[in-house]
């Protein structure tokens, strides 16, 4: 009885295997824990910061990772960089960095492009505007935002945190 239930396994996993599909490759990867995406995360928040530094600009970075191949929910770190609000004035209403860097990563959570590359008009929320990046890892999507400086200066901020998120991830 046993030989007759594992013949067709066998079968299987052979044809699987000529076709160079194993069982591993099937198999999802194994999730990221809290405690080596929170190392992590302080890491890319720490380069993010220095080139920042680098860059003598100042304002908000945001890491987040998505496990999976679409973004249903993720885990995120945000840093205050400086500042995370442009000072009102009389004459303008000044801007909350914050809210700008996670736009610019909600954007990128919906289209996994890197933020003001969507190809498509700007959503109720979005901005269009430049400054985050997103790489997909093993496991999931990375998204990394920086808002507070020129669009170019905030992807350069962006890309040194995604860089070691990527290494890791």
């Amino acid at each position: 009885m046993k030989t007759r239930l594992l013949l067709p396994a066998i079968l299987l996993a052979a044809s699987l295997a000529c076709c160079g599909i194993h069982a591993s490759a099937a198999s999802p990867s194994k999730p990221v824990s809290a405690k080596k995406f929170d190392a992590l995360a302080d890491a890319a928040l720490a380069a993010m910061k220095k080139r920042a530094a680098e860059l003598k600009v100042s304002g908000v970075a945001v890491v987040s990772y998505a496990e999976g191949d679409s973004v249903q929910g993720w885990t995120s770190r945000m840093a205050v960089v400086g500042r995370m609000k442009d000072i009102q004035t009389t004459t303008e209403k000044g801007n909350n960095l914050i809210g700008i860097a996670y736009a610019k990563s909600a954007e990128m959570a919906d289209t996994l492009k890197d933020s003001g590359t969507a190809g498509r008009p700007p959503m109720t929320g979005e901005f269009g505007w430049q400054g985050g990046v997103t790489a997909h890892s093993r496991s999931g999507n990375i998204i990394v935002a920086f808002s507070g400086g020129k669009s170019e200066d905030d992807v350069e901020v962006s890309k040194a945190g995604l860089a070691v998120l990527k290494a890791g991830l």
